[in-house]
């Protein structure tokens, strides 16, 4: 903490400090093992990079930081729900209180399906705030309909590869997201 401070600037030491908190004693130290909705709640600590990284250059919390937080935060429920699904059994012996476990595949399907929905509009908002332009915003809702195919044929068709075929697009898909962001700042 103290070379960020030194280094960097208080605001994002103390940002950084309270994401390590939020990590570290919040998620893993207790919601990860006392409720299914912990991916929910500890996912805003997973998510806080973004915010971190502007915060770092700008020394400010900017709305725009804000809405990249959001992005990582509404992706994090279906991404590792799908993960969660095809590694059921492993939560299961572990005694982790994962969707899947305490309430079942179909009920963590929906619930994937509903936060794909949801992350898809968040990431309008870049375009929206004018973060990005059109070329980001083409992209987003391109990569977004991937998202959701994957998502529909958890829920409508799964096979036995469709819950880790998900969870890898899904990583795939936030790469293109901020990839996306990127080219669209700097080249368009």
């Amino acid at each position: 903490m103290a070379i960020m401070m030194i280094w960097v600037n208080a605001l994002s030491a103390w940002l950084t400090l309270a994401s390590f908190i939020g990590y570290a004693f919040i998620y893993t130290g207790y919601l990860k093992h006392a409720t299914p909705q912990n991916i929910v709640i500890g996912g805003l600590a997973g998510a806080m990079p973004p915010l971190l990284g502007w915060s770092a250059v700008s020394n400010t919390i900017d709305p725009d930081a804000l809405i990249l937080v959001l992005i990582i935060f509404a992706w994090t429920p279906p991404h590792f729900w799908a993960l969660a699904i095809h590694r059921k059994d492993d939560y299961a012996k572990s005694g982790v209180p994962m969707l899947p476990v305490t309430h079942g595949e179909h009920v963590t399907k929906i619930h994937i399906l509903v936060y794909t929905v949801i992350l898809v509009g968040t990431t309008a908002l870049p375009f929206f705030s004018g973060l990005s332009g059109p070329f980001y915003l083409t992209i987003a809702m391109l990569s977004g309909a991937g998202f959701l195919y994957y998502a529909c044929k958890l829920m409508f068709r799964p096979k036995a590869s469709t819950p880790m075929d998900t969870f890898r697009f899904s990583i795939i898909y936030l790469a293109i997201l901020f990839v996306a962001l990127v080219i669209d700042h700097y080249l368009v």
